[in-house]
């Protein structure tokens, strides 16, 4: 009997293991919202990483974070490293690219709790008297964040935050 369920939960484990191989080699998670604002003035509220991080909703996981500012003030070259509780990490991001009023391309750096080396692309489209507001993040998916992925629904999680956050850029936007 003892054995029988050894070889069932081997087979399990081999199941799920072979299955989280099959899993695509890259991520992408998007979530989009309309603000009533031009892109004009929601620009500044992302490409300036201080006013970005009024409305960050990553950071409400850890009020006591510490935040260094690097670079710039604004644009290409702009960066924060951030070191934070188990939740939130350690890692850095920087602005690579920011055209004016119409997108905003980040590189984001986790050291921890897991590394990860992403994408972040903020796309502002005019939309008639509003604007139409993409956040994106993409990269690579390692094995270990395939394995992770059969159990936890990462674009629920992080798709939630981006609109948690996307709700509280459009507050300030709006006003």
């Amino acid at each position: 009997m003892l054995k029988a369920i050894a070889i069932a939960a081997a087979v399990l484990v081999a199941g799920v293991l072979i299955y989280a191989a099959t899993r695509p080699d890259t991520f992408s998670i998007t979530r989009s919202a309309s603000i009533k604002a031009a892109p004009e003035k929601i620009f500044p509220l992302i490409n300036d990483l201080h006013g970005f991080n009024r409305w960050n909703p990553f950071l409400e996981t850890d009020p006591a974070i510490k935040l260094t500012y690097r670079g710039p003030d604004s644009g290409k070259g702009t960066a924060h490293d951030w070191d934070g509780n188990s939740q939130v990490g350690k890692g850095s991001i920087e602005i690579t690219e920011s055209p004016p009023s119409s997108k905003i391309l980040l590189k984001l750096d986790m050291l921890s709790p897991m590394e990860a080396h992403n994408r972040v692309e903020f796309k502002l489209e005019p939309k008639g008297n509003e604007s139409q507001v993409t956040w994106t993040m993409s990269g690579v998916q390692p094995f270990l964040a395939k394995l992770t992925g059969v159990f936890i629904d990462c674009d629920k999680i992080v798709g939630g935050t981006f609109e948690k956050g996307l709700a509280a850029l459009k507050a300030i936007a709006d006003k």
